[in-house]
């Protein structure tokens, strides 16, 4: 077992893994930007390291200033928390190369599944279903327009190296291919210096399902269960509960164990979420993050484990704590993320924090960094915190997280809070039928 970590993140993501590696009795060290570093990662850890200037690209995503940090404090091995270097393979790769751990698959897997049309041929040949569409890139208008007739419309363009619903757009009819197929590729270009871009069938009602896998990266692995993302705005999550309220038992044991037996013959080592659309009783794969995700917390609180806990043990070396048969659902579980944005135009809100109060009480977590006085720095992701709620079953925990909400005091900054005092109004919210469409069109009905 290692003796001391590296956090290579800030935030609430940060803590989470100082407070895992410090029930393990593992030292921690918390790297950070000048802008953070009055940041509660920081104040938390056994020992920090300033990295670099307020700007990611200067800190967080500077690949020497993290592994010199490694070699300063005598870390002997990296926990990417989400976000920036946590799918990077070349960071994953350069850790090994000075003899540094990474905690994480290795970075041939993140190679593999970081490509989207790499990752979506290593699922077919994996047994993972698939949405049809093109085999590799489109590198043409005239392929394209070949590549939609076979599949039919609607289809979706994609970036081969996109997230975060950039170089992502949807034609209708041949009609609308041409000027979607050169605007993703533009946008694609921009954001990801890569105009490669690939298609697939567009489904009409989906609903976003990712399936939680583990492996010991032996050949063992397990899954636990889905959670359904399907609340999301532009692509982003805002809203996560499990198990899935339109996910049978038969179901989730059927795509469960497909997942986990891909994960055993890729030989796969630690967490990692293959994301589906399901619609009409069928799954379809469209990615793989290989990584802890923001919501990982929904599963911690049916299953009673510890993620973090078994990255850092299979990290290690250490077998998986736990089996198959020994995971059971217990209960229902919801997260909502609570960012520093102003609703309804979702824009950026940093500031100063005059006062907070977190909720408590049976069931209740609140994931968070935040505290009175701190200054919510310009720079990083508006997230800043997440409220997660674990009931008996799906009613309770609404109620649950109903009565949280009231409770969570930020002042001094606008937040997404009162999202979802209106989102739990809403009758279909309440009995659990919506699709990834659902949220986008809700807002536009109300502050249209």
């Amino acid at each position: 077992m290692f003796d001391k970590i590296l956090i290579a993140n800030r935030g609430e993501i940060a803590l989470r893994v100082i407070r895992a590696a410090r029930e393990m009795g593992i030292k921690s060290v918390a790297v950070h930007s000048t802008a953070d570093a009055d940041a509660m990662h920081v104040r938390m850890a056994d020992e920090s390291v300033c990295i670099g200037p307020a700007p990611s690209s200067q800190s967080y995503l500077s690949k020497a200033a993290i592994i010199s940090a490694c070699e300063i404090t005598g870390a002997q091995a990296v926990h990417p928390g989400y976000g920036f270097l946590s799918e990077n393979a070349a960071f994953a790769q350069a850790l090994e190369d000075h003899g540094i751990t990474f905690i994480g698959p290795s970075a041939e897997h993140i190679r593999i599944m970081g490509d989207k049309i790499t990752a979506k041929v290593t699922a077919k040949e994996l047994g993972i279903p698939v949405v049809p569409g093109s085999d590799g890139g489109v590198p043409d208008f005239e392929t394209a327009r070949t590549v939609a007739e076979e599949i039919g419309y609607p289809v979706i363009i994609k970036a081969t190296a996109g997230g975060g619903g950039r170089g992502m757009k949807v034609a209708a009819n041949a009609t609308e291919l041409e000027v979607a197929f050169r605007t993703a590729r533009s946008e694609a270009k921009n954001a990801f210096g890569n105009d490669e871009v690939y298609m697939e069938k567009y489904l009409q009602r989906p609903r976003h399902i990712e399936i939680q896998v583990f492996g010991d990266g032996k050949g063992g692995a397990v899954h636990l269960g889905e959670r359904d993302c399907s609340l999301q705005r532009r692509h982003q999550k805002v809203f996560e509960e499990a198990p899935g309220p339109a996910i049978t038992p038969k179901l989730r044991s059927e795509i469960g164990t497909i997942c986990a037996n891909a994960m055993k013959k890729l030989k796969y080592g630690g967490a990692g979420t293959i994301e589906f659309l399901y619609e009409d009783g069928r799954f379809y794969f469209i990615e793989m993050n290989t990584r802890l995700q923001v919501e990982h917390p929904v599963t911690e609180a049916i299953f009673g484990v510890d993620l973090v806990r078994e990255q850092i043990r299979v990290a290690s070396g250490l077998p998986l704590s736990f089996t198959q048969d020994e995971l059971e659902i217990n209960g229902h579980a919801i997260e909502v993320r609570i960012n520093a944005e102003k609703i309804p135009a979702f824009s950026p809100c940093p500031g100063r924090i005059t006062q907070f109060h977190a909720p408590g009480g049976l069931g209740v977590r609140m994931d968070s960094a935040i505290y009175d006085g701190y200054r919510i720095p310009p720079y990083y992701d508006s997230l800043i915190g997440k409220l997660i709620v674990h009931g008996r079953d799906r009613p309770e925990a609404l109620a649950r997280l109903k009565r949280a909400l009231s409770e969570l005091i930020i002042d001094g900054i606008d937040t997404s809070i009162p999202l979802f005092h209106m989102l739990l109004a809403e009758p279909d919210i309440q009995n659990g039928e919506y699709n990834i469409h659902w949220l986008e069109k809700w807002l536009e009905k109300q502050f249209s």
